[in-house]
């Protein structure tokens, strides 16, 4: 019986360059419409790269490109060093797993993985062998006889990554394939979406509109915005260093202060505080903001605490417990909130109505020139 694992040929077992992908001005308009708007990308073979970004932002589009289910109408694609452009689907290199999965209802499971493969005309003793050897890699050959429907989301799920990696692909193109699960089993299948990269070391493109699932797996994030890539790099990156105020709001959650640059670029004067950042500086700017996040804040009874260089005081609205963390929302003004996050063993134990005061270290701030992605409302909870 063939291992699982060869199943795929491994990169580093050929032709080097295999799995790469690149787009070089990449331009995709519907009508009036810019979806794609001259992007250039350079996706390492082996790797696993996720395209970030809410509803709208072309990430989506990028992948069909890639796919060859749509083509650009400018610029170039290349997947292992050749270009892909006007090869259609079945031609490329590459294999698709959508949110719907697409699978035959009136097939088994064995026969759904096989289907590719006998559009290929494989010989049956090697489509027995292969499909045999993908349903063991995702944990499924007790269920080869089955019908799609006998099966829950999360075995459909691996059925449909199965009948992909059957073929072989150098890359495999993932457009949002979780996004129909609960949170428990979504949790799961992220963990062994990423072992099963790992272990077969190729290329995963990763579409999503979900930071959690974009950090906990990527190798690199592209987090996309109007059709370009506002920041390309690793989940610490993105998450600790985001190169704009949209990426700052878009990964994560964000307390944002909008106001007049003060302290020669080195601080923000709101509504209801002066924040002051130890990192950076918004030299030139007229107006900016300052971005904190809330597992940075932190809160105590205003009887307690004693002011630091970023302090704000307010009304406890709120008291949410969020497990491994407690979550509090805090009113400073008529317009404006802020959101603290901490450790559960060693929060505070405040209640709704409680005059509190919440600080926070120049260090952890963040400094951005005004952007539309935050507003002047304070703390703004990731876009949808």
């Amino acid at each position: 019986m063939t291992a699982p694992d060869a199943l795929i040929d491994r990169p580093d077992s050929r032709t080097p360059g295999t799995g790469g992908v690149t787009l070089e001005g990449v331009t995709k308009r519907y009508g009036d419409q810019v979806a794609v708007d001259d992007l250039s990308l350079q996706i390492q073979p082996g790797e696993f790269l996720s395209l970030l970004g809410p509803s709208g932002c072309g990430k989506t589009t990028t992948l069909r490109m890639i796919a060859g289910f749509e083509h650009p109408d400018a610029g170039d694609i290349l997947i292992s060093g050749r270009s892909a452009l006007g090869l259609p689907p079945f031609k490329r290199d590459v294999n698709t797993v959508f949110q719907a999965y697409a699978l035959f209802p009136h097939m088994t499971v064995a026969e759904n993985v096989a289907y590719g493969l006998q559009q290929r005309r494989t010989p049956k003793a090697e489509i027995r062998e292969r499909v045999s050897a993908a349903l063991d890699l995702v944990q499924m050959r007790r269920f080869a006889d089955r019908r799609p429907t006998q099966l829950s989301g999360g075995q459909q799920q691996r059925i449909a990554l199965a009948r992909a990696l059957v073929n072989r692909p150098a890359v495999l193109l993932l457009d949002e394939p979780l996004g129909a699960l609960d949170r428990q089993l979504r949790e799961e299948m992220q963990l062994e979406l990423k072992l099963l990269q790992s272990r077969l070391g190729i290329t995963f493109v990763f579409v999503t509109h979900d930071q959690g699932e974009a950090l906990s797996m990527s190798d690199r994030i592209a987090i996309m915005r109007d059709g370009h890539i506002e920041q390309l790099a690793d989940a610490d990156t993105v998450y600790a260093r985001p190169a704009s105020a949209y990426v700052a709001a878009f990964v994560g959650q964000q307390n944002f202060f909008t106001g007049a640059v003060v302290d020669d670029g080195h601080g923000v004067d709101s509504a209801h505080v002066r924040v002051r950042s130890g990192r950076g500086a918004l030299a030139g700017q007229q107006s900016g903001q300052a971005a904190v996040r809330p597992e940075f804040v932190r809160i105590a009874a205003a009887t307690d605490a004693a002011g630091t260089a970023n302090t704000v005081r307010g009304a406890l609205l709120s008291v949410a417990h969020l497990g491994e963390t407690m979550q509090y929302l805090v009113r400073l003004g008529d317009d404006q909130s802020i959101l603290v996050r901490r450790p559960t063993p060693t929060a505070p134990a405040l209640g709704v109505g409680d005059a509190v005061v919440c600080t926070w270290d120049a260090a952890d701030v963040l400094l951005f020139p005004a952007d539309a992605a935050a507003t002047d409302g304070g703390y703004l909870a990731p876009p949808a």
